[in-house]
């Protein structure tokens, strides 16, 4: 093909028909260092802040999952004590909305375990611990104690 008169030949696609694109490496295993990629294309970057702070986002996604599994946890039992069909209705679309922002964090999480980095993996393992430890271990001693209504977290 004839680019202009000059006689050069235009850059052959390659394999995946991609032409002009550069290929990125993407670990395969776990690794440690801040130099990732995570949920986004360049960041946190190579900067220690930015990946503090991926840490401390992937940590807090993982406590916010485990929040809303209480939550969902309480809203189904709830269903069961509500007087009406207009409230367990409600208690219905209330679990569903729950669910589907939690499925949403849950995806989240994977993405960011996606990248193989150890460091999110241990942070992400830290988050559900302390989530589970906040919320569904205290309300289960709850229960069991005190027979209190299965809706308190």
């Amino acid at each position: 093909m004839d680019m202009g008169g000059r006689g050069m030949a235009a850059p052959a696609p390659a394999a995946n028909g991609m032409v002009g694109r550069r290929k990125r490496y993407m670990h395969m295993t776990f690794y440690w260092g801040k130099n990732s990629e995570i949920l986004f294309p360049g960041w946190p970057g190579a900067s220690g802040g930015m990946y503090a702070l991926a840490i401390v986002a992937v940590f807090a996604l993982a406590v916010l999952h485990e929040f809303l599994g209480c939550i969902a946890r309480g809203l189904e039992s709830s269903a069961y004590y509500g007087r009406g069909l207009g409230r367990r209705r409600a208690a219905a679309a209330a679990r569903a909305g729950v669910h589907g922002v939690r499925v949403g964090v849950a995806y989240l999480l994977m993405l960011a375990l996606m990248s193989f980095n150890a460091g999110v993996f241990l942070v992400a393992v830290a988050g559900h611990a302390v989530g589970f430890l906040a919320f569904s271990a205290r309300r289960d001693r709850r229960n069991k104690e005190e027979e209190l209504a299965p809706a308190t977290c």
